[in-house]
């Protein structure tokens, strides 16, 4: 029975951290500079509206989902040390969680509520966009990183045997 839920979280994991990978990656790639690239006003606008619309969608659940199941996989394998399995479970499951729901949670959501407070039409809303665009940029880097590294250990985990 453990070894069912073990190898369904380390699928769900995988595939899971992947997409969500993806989506950072999209973010980092070309979503951030097209939107450096318009006004400040609409940059601003365009990220607020992403915001609220990103938590009405199935992000969310994914999100946590993954957080969840990463931690559960760093325990699982921490009590169970000695597998083949153990070591990217552990390393998948640390990473995930520090590198992206603690960056996430500590640096990229208070900067949203940061540019989710300012009106899109004034100086302070352009000022804010400018730094908001090299912080939340640099930290959602870090979040592909991980999410794409913890994904990869979960792979090798379903792998070894």
């Amino acid at each position: 029975m453990m070894t069912s839920l073990v190898t369904f979280l380390l699928w769900f994991e995988a595939i899971g951290c992947g997409i969500m990978a993806g989506i950072y990656f999209a973010f980092s790639v070309f979503i951030m500079a097209s939107l450096s690239k318009i006004t400040p006003q609409a940059g601003i606008a365009a990220m607020q509206s992403i915001n609220l619309v990103i938590v009405r969608t199935f992000f969310l659940p994914l999100f946590f989902g993954t957080s969840l199941g990463a931690l559960v996989l760093a325990i699982f394998a921490a009590i169970n040390w000695g597998s083949a399995r153990s070591l990217p479970m552990l390393s998948g499951g640390a990473i995930y969680v520090a590198g992206m729901f603690m960056c996430t949670v500590f640096l990229n959501v208070p900067l949203n509520n940061r540019l989710a407070a300012v009106d899109p039409a004034t100086e302070t809303g352009a000022s804010v966009w400018v730094e908001y665009l090299k912080k939340w940029t640099r930290w959602n880097h870090i979040r592909t990183w991980t999410s794409t590294l913890a994904s990869g250990l979960f792979i090798a985990a379903l792998i070894v045997r």
